[in-house]
């Protein structure tokens, strides 16, 4: 019985001590016509030899190696050169469990989906693990809805990487700006809503195979920077001038909230970002007509930061530091 080939894209930069990890939690899947483009975005560690020494042992592994051009870039290079039908992507610090893409598969085939995705865990060094959200939901799911849930974050993580698409909604990604390469953070997100806006149908179960290890010196978490404060906002940006007629309230929503969490970001950042907390704000000021699209608490944030910044500056710094609680620091 013929099956259908899962090219599983794995970018990399400098992560020799991750990466041996996660590439022998992708050769252990249970499904096993797989082939594993490796993309090597110009490390220069060890990883272009761990990269190499793997491809010696096992055919299924195709390196790719190129100048640094950023994630992005290597995944898309990677969808460029896979042979499968499907398309998956594992970060290369991160692992999977056995049967994710053998499930994945079954799920898109069985509910005759274009997209089929997880949950997943995050995995701390202390040993910690937070699952989201391993309800054991099995939910289909139109375009319209799953683009609300991704926008929300509701059901729909925006990363990429607990996912299975079918190779033919990367089309129009492979030509043009569609998801420029100069963005680095939420660059998945915007990935994502493309691919989703594609989609016709696609099908999710709530079981958490898919391990993102939580690195404190990971991109995601690094101290802010411009791409951390800005990236995010220019990702709601174009999703909000993109989005149907059906998605616009939602993508209005996404957008100021992207805001005012940039905005707590900076508050409690230190003092050098005056300039751009003021810009934040005044990106704010322009959505003040669409804050009813909040909900209750959320639109007095917004209110109090436009109206009384001074105040809610002090309430907002106060409560950081007496009452609430970081599970992910």
């Amino acid at each position: 019985m013929q099956t259908d080939l899962i090219s599983i894209i794995v970018p990399v930069f400098n992560l020799e001590k991750e990466l041996s990890r996660c590439l022998d939690s992708i050769l252990a899947q249970s499904y096993h016509d797989i082939e594993i483009i490796v993309v090597d975005d110009g490390s220069f560690d060890g990883s272009t030899n761990i990269i190499q020494q793997y491809a010696e042992k096992d055919s299924r592994i195709k390196p790719i190696f190129q100048e640094n051009g950023g994630v992005t870039s290597a995944r898309l290079h990677g969808v460029r050169e896979a042979s499968g039908q499907w398309i998956g992507f594992v970060d290369g610090d991160d692992e999977i469990e056995s049967d994710m893409y053998e499930r994945l598969l079954k799920n898109a085939e069985t509910y005759h989906a274009d997209i089929s995705h997880c949950g997943y865990q995050m995995c701390f060094d202390d040993g910690r693990v937070h699952y989201f959200h391993n309800t054991g939901l099995l939910a289909q799911q139109d375009k319209i809805t799953a683009l609300k849930e991704l926008l929300s974050g509701s059901r729909i993580e925006p990363g990429l990487c607990n996912k299975l698409f079918h190779k033919t909604l990367f089309r129009s990604l492979l030509h043009g700006e569609a998801v420029p390469l100069d963005i680095k953070i939420n660059e998945d997100l915007l990935m994502n809503y493309r691919l989703f806006s594609t989609a016709e149908q696609t099908v999710f179960e709530d079981w958490c195979p898919y391990h993102y290890v939580v690195r404190n010196e990971s991109a995601s978490r690094a101290k802010l920077n411009p791409h951390k404060i800005y990236d995010p906002i220019r990702v709601k940006e174009i999703i909000r001038q993109d989005a149907p007629a059906e998605l616009r309230n939602a993508a209005r929503q996404a957008y100021i909230n992207t805001c005012i969490n940039t905005y707590h970001a900076l508050l409690t950042a230190g003092a050098g970002y005056r300039d751009d907390l003021r810009k934040v704000h005044e990106l704010l000021v322009k959505e003040a007509n669409d804050f009813s699209l909040l909900g209750r608490k959320r639109e007095l944030m917004a209110n109090m930061i436009v109206r009384v910044p001074g105040l809610y500056r002090l309430i907002y710094v106060l409560y950081s530091k007496y009452f609430q609680k970081n599970v992910y620091s």
